[in-house]
């Protein structure tokens, strides 16, 4: 993303935007989702500190499309985003972003959906085709989150852009539109997956990293904030403020890094094994 320079817009542009990421609302999530889920009360709590403190919320593809063309931001934007596609989003979280007229993106694994394309390994209940299509009307993005959620960067070539692009290709056979927004899988990527994502026609792609967006990360390497079952309202305010990040995700950034170096050596053996 480059923008222009001398244009008095470059406090705007340059500015650090907070993207939480949400998975399951619920009650009563699986085991498998419970740490990443929120419960719909702290959902609901949580939108109105954004609303009561001013946020303006904006779709992924909305925030990239600024930043690309050098156009002003709202004052304290936000990005609230859901990954995977459980049915809570529908159930628990568009009545509270109607309520306060917040746009999101939603970043579906289509094979995890139910219907003619699932591969069985959900997590937990998922949405149907209809909710997303809803959810869509409503004003929420729907964007990619390839199709059975594996680790991309583990994938050899042809498997990778099966993934991407089979996902790609029933979101918009499914919603009329293909999506222009990706998230990343466990937020892993590499350069290869970048490429590829790039390469399959979305304009922009999210990460994890525990740490505000930034214009200079580029459009494919954006980062997220984790909002957990364990966020409080007090450390949810900071987080979106901005404020004591490094500290609230140490511990996810030690491990991030210990995949990271996990993975990269999987890769090595493999790319060194005969035949693979």
């Amino acid at each position: 993303m480059t923008g222009p320079e001398g244009t008095g817009l470059e406090g705007s542009v340059l500015s650090p935007v907070p993207i939480l990421m949400y998975h399951a609302v619920a009650h009563k999530p699986a085991p498998a989702t419970h740490g990443l889920s929120v419960a719909p009360g702290a959902f609901a709590e949580q939108m109105a500190v954004l609303d009561d403190e001013g946020y303006h919320p904006l779709t992924t593809a909305q925030l990239a499309a600024a930043w690309r063309d050098g156009a002003p931001l709202p004052c304290r934007p936000v990005l609230i985003t859901f990954d995977d596609g459980y049915e809570g989003v529908h159930r628990y979280a568009l009545p509270v972003l109607a309520k306060y007229g917040f746009p999101a993106t939603l970043f579906v694994s289509t094979g995890w959906l139910p219907g003619p394309y699932d591969t069985g390994g959900a997590l937990d209940t998922m949405l149907g085709w209809e909710q997303v299509r809803e959810l869509a009307s409503a004003g929420v993005e729907i964007g990619g989150h390839s199709h059975t959620h594996p680790q991309l960067d583990q994938l050899a070539d042809d498997r990778l852009w099966s993934e991407v692009l089979r996902c790609k290709a029933i979101v918009a056979e499914q919603l009329g539109a293909a999506p222009v927004s990706f998230a990343y899988p466990y937020g892993y990527s590499s350069r290869r997956v970048r490429r590829t994502v790039r390469a399959a026609g979305f304009h922009q792609s999210l990460a994890v990293g525990n740490g505000l967006a930034g214009y200079r990360q580029g459009p494919y390497a954006l980062r997220r904030l984790t909002v957990r079952r364990s966020t409080d309202l007090a450390e949810f305010r900071r987080i979106v403020a901005g404020e004591a990040i490094g500290r609230t995700f140490a511990k996810d950034r030690v491990l991030t890094k210990g995949y990271a170096l996990l993975r990269r050596s999987r890769q090595a053996i493999r790319h060194c094994t005969p035949g693979s």
